[in-house]
């Protein structure tokens, strides 16, 4: 299981000068627009009372994370532990110019990584959801 400090070196890494061009050109400002959009990420898994998506924004929400994982832990539904966990895969995962072979030389391509993973992530959740209710029937 990845730890809080292994999520430090991460970011650092992803920031360093042989890191993510995308992130090393981020801002406060640049990134305020993404902040908004993924604690709208979170309100929309509250509102589906979805705890599992929940448990991934909140990774993506670092700022919300320590309120809403003691709420979420004196629920029984997660813990701090898991969304650390969660975040980490998902930096690595979403970032192979950094971590793995793939290339990116400008944050525009590292965005159209970013988004490309991401899309794929969510056609394979949606997928296993249908083969799931499939199963129930």
């Amino acid at each position: 299981m990845y730890t809080f400090d292994d999520y430090v070196n991460i970011i650092a890494e992803l920031r360093s000068d042989h890191g993510c061009p995308w992130d090393r050109a981020q801002t406060f400002e640049s990134l305020k627009k993404c902040l908004a959009d993924e604690a709208e990420e979170v309100y929309q898994a509250i509102d589906n009372h979805d705890m599992e998506n929940l448990c991934e924004e909140l990774g993506d929400v670092m700022l919300q994370v320590m309120l809403n994982s003691q709420i979420a832990s004196e629920l029984g539904a997660f813990t701090i532990h898991d969304v650390i966990d969660g975040a980490c895969q998902k930096m690595i995962r979403r970032h192979p110019h950094v971590f793995g072979d793939a290339k990116a030389q400008s944050p525009e391509e590292s965005l159209n990584l970013w988004n490309e993973i991401k899309r794929q992530e969510k056609e394979a959740k949606k997928a296993a959801a249908e083969k799931a209710k499939k199963n129930i029937k």
